[in-house]
């Protein structure tokens, strides 16, 4: 625990839990205006009566900021202030004599407020109620009444520890909670923050490529030229409506949805295009995630390899996309890819293992696989 300061005290002193202290500090107050009253019954001189009064007062303020001082105190060091209220009851003494055991339920309940061990909790305020027993049995001599003071102090001191167990928990319970929601928070925006790299990463780069072939295509054949200028608008326009969707948390991605646009982005930049004829062989509780690998895949493909053929094969338990180019630059590489690593975190997630490497063709292959 951090050192306690100045300026973690005042905090802690004029805090919303200490404010809620205090308000049941006045009430609990109200016990010590009969103990006023005996100071005055008992005391002839108006100086006499005042000091009692001032010191009465006193040991009420010390019980008011006890409980937030502890607050800011390690649990070795919290008795401490227990042992400081009871020291301070002893000024009362010139007044009140044998009789200050009247007022050491403060002590009782400042000590069952410090969240020490139940032993040395049980120890503490059973000691204290037979130490008042002792000096009740020495001021009034043995009668029933003595017993009084003593099952006030460990009754309502072991109801208040038990009430501070029950707040500690619950405030422990909320650190816990908003810890969650921190972690919750940051998940959250891992993952948004992965679907719009995936998103953007591969509508950009089939834009790139179909804007480039449009602008080659200028002064050869208008029409397709349009044709593609019409498709990058299409392909903006999805692509903003896939992020809105991802912020929202409610985009879903289809494998028979990515085949298809893959087939058209690898055809916009050359590449020929080797695709199963239908997507039956992926389990139905991997179709989502085989979608995301084969937009991955072949947004790689046509970023980086610079091949002329991409194969995407679909079996069960396995998704392959290879290429015959070569292979993945090293500032590109797996280990510092964004897109692989967030492809790799939804792979793992769903109890899969994906693996890189040469592929057959000769150039880099994307492999999951159970």
């Amino acid at each position: 625990m951090a050192p306690t300061t100045m300026g973690s005290v005042s905090g802690i002193l004029r805090s919303r839990g200490a404010v809620s202290w205090y308000v049941g500090a006045v009430f609990s107050g109200l016990w010590l205006v009969g103990v006023g009253f005996s100071i005055a019954q008992y005391t002839e001189s108006a100086l006499s009566l005042a000091l009692g009064i001032l010191a009465l007062f006193v040991y009420w303020v010390g019980f008011a900021i006890a409980a937030p001082l502890q607050w800011v105190l390690p649990v070795g060091h919290r008795l401490v202030v227990g042992l400081a209220l009871f020291a301070l009851s002893f000024t009362l003494w010139p007044w009140l004599g044998l009789g200050v055991h009247s007022i050491w339920t403060y002590v009782g309940v400042i000590v069952g407020m410090g969240v020490l061990r139940w032993r040395t909790t049980w120890g503490i305020i059973l000691g204290l109620g037979l130490l008042a027993g002792i000096f009740g049995y020495l001021q009034l001599g043995w009668d029933t009444d003595v017993l009084i003071s003593p099952a006030i102090i460990i009754s309502i001191s072991m109801m208040m520890a038990s009430f501070a167990r029950v707040m500690a928990a619950m405030n422990q319970l909320r650190a816990a909670q908003r810890e969650m929601e921190i972690m919750a928070a940051g998940k959250e925006r891992d993952r948004v923050a992965r679907d719009i790299h995936d998103i953007l990463g591969h509508s950009l780069t089939v834009i790139t490529v179909k804007a480039e072939l449009a602008g080659r295509l200028l002064d050869v054949d208008v029409e397709r030229a349009r044709t593609e200028i019409g498709e990058v608008e299409a392909l903006a326009r999805g692509a903003l409506a896939d992020v809105r969707t991802t912020v929202a948390g409610f985009r879903g991605v289809s494998v028979t949805a990515e085949l298809a646009a893959a087939r058209s982005a690898l055809a916009s930049a050359g590449i020929r295009s080797e695709f199963p004829s239908s997507t039956d062989a992926v389990r139905p509780e991997h179709r989502e995630l085989a979608g995301w690998v084969v937009r991955e895949g072949v947004t790689n493909v046509i970023r980086h390899s610079g091949a002329s053929v991409c194969r995407v094969r679909l079996e069960p338990g396995l998704i392959d996309i290879a290429d015959d180019g070569g292979g993945v630059p090293p500032t590109e590489a797996p280990s510092s890819s964004t897109g692989l690593n967030g492809l790799r975190e939804r792979v793992e997630a769903a109890g899969l293992r994906l693996t890189t490497g040469r592929s057959d063709l000769g150039g880099f292959e994307l492999r999951v696989s159970a």
